[in-house]
């Protein structure tokens, strides 16, 4: 046996492979090796299924041809009497294969039910149905397709309501939300190589008038700087700053008393400003900048690349 897997991943292969699974969807899945696999399952006594036998099916008897010289044999059902033909020398037509659809196959009450708990943990995590059922597959040894997962996530997500967002309103001047976001590619002019830069995004509470700004390198003299370029663009300080837990401006984050990093706070207060940190994981509270962050490196930034970083600023 070329690895040997943790029980975990063993009970996932297993579960894989009693679903049907080939070696390579299974290795696609799991990231084992399909021979490390295909021992595992041969070891449990699990048919391997071979590659390209998906669909195969045994080859249909060729309809049988009834001649003039022979006696008439009696139709066989599904097809057409012989005899039976109209005044255009036609058979009578086929009666149509039977089709079962989708909701005839799926009766009684879904393979998902004994699952509930876990599947809307899984939802509630923000994961996805196929997700949810890989977990299934190797936690509990789900037995069923990822179509019956697929189709209980679809009912219960029909039937969830959206959740209610709090409006932060605040009057003009009063505050400011401010975040780090990716930047563009940009080419460093010492070293001449493209590096990722870091979007600093400045956004007003009231009026949503937002400040970008783009940097090689963050420290907290920089972070400040960025501030005060800010607010020049602005033409004035806002009484409040938003932010969220980053080193630049909050050295321990608490949720009653966070200590500031003191080269920030000094520049806020010279501009007569106060920071007010984010709790942690919570970033519908400064979701404007959020927004402006999500916009920027959506829509005029998305793979582009730039020589130098005032190309990219303007």
């Amino acid at each position: 046996m070329a690895n040997v897997l943790n029980e975990e991943k063993k009970q996932q292969v297993l579960a894989l492979g009693r679903l049907g699974w080939s070696l390579r969807r299974i290795q696609q899945a799991t990231r084992i090796r399909r021979e490390t696999a295909s021992a595992y399952l041969k070891g449990a006594g699990i048919a391997v299924r071979p590659p390209s036998g998906w669909g195969r099916r045994a080859p249909k008897p060729t309809n049988e041809v009834i001649t003039d010289s022979g006696p008439a044999k009696p139709a066989v059902a599904g097809h057409p009497d012989p005899e039976n033909l109209s005044t255009t020398g036609k058979a009578t037509s086929k009666p149509a294969n039977e089709v079962i659809t989708d909701s005839e196959v799926v009766t009684g009450p879904s393979a998902c039910e004994p699952y509930r708990e876990a599947i809307e943990l899984g939802l509630s995590r923000g994961r996805n149905a196929r997700a949810i059922w890989q977990d299934l597959v190797s936690e509990y040894g789900f037995a069923s397709s990822y179509q019956s997962v697929q189709r209980f996530v679809r009912k219960r997500r029909g039937a969830q309501v959206p959740e209610a967002r709090v409006v932060i309103i605040t009057a003009p001047g009063h505050e400011a939300q401010v975040d780090y976001g990716t930047g563009p590619m940009v080419r460093d002019p010492q070293s001449g190589k493209y590096l990722r830069t870091r979007l600093f995004v400045m956004t007003l509470g009231c009026s949503r008038k937002s400040v970008r700004l783009l940097t090689f390198r963050s420290s907290a003299h920089i972070w400040a700087e960025l501030h005060e370029k800010a607010f020049r663009r602005l033409g004035g300080a806002t009484r409040i700053v938003v932010l969220d837990n980053l080193r630049e401006g909050v050295l321990v984050p608490d949720i009653y008393d966070p200590t500031l990093n003191p080269l920030y706070r000094d520049v806020l207060a010279h501009y007569g400003a106060v920071a007010m940190p984010c709790r942690i994981q919570d970033p519908d509270r400064k979701g404007k900048v959020e927004s402006g962050v999500g916009h920027a490196k959506r829509t005029p930034l998305k793979g582009l690349r730039f020589e130098s970083l005032d190309e990219a600023q303007a």
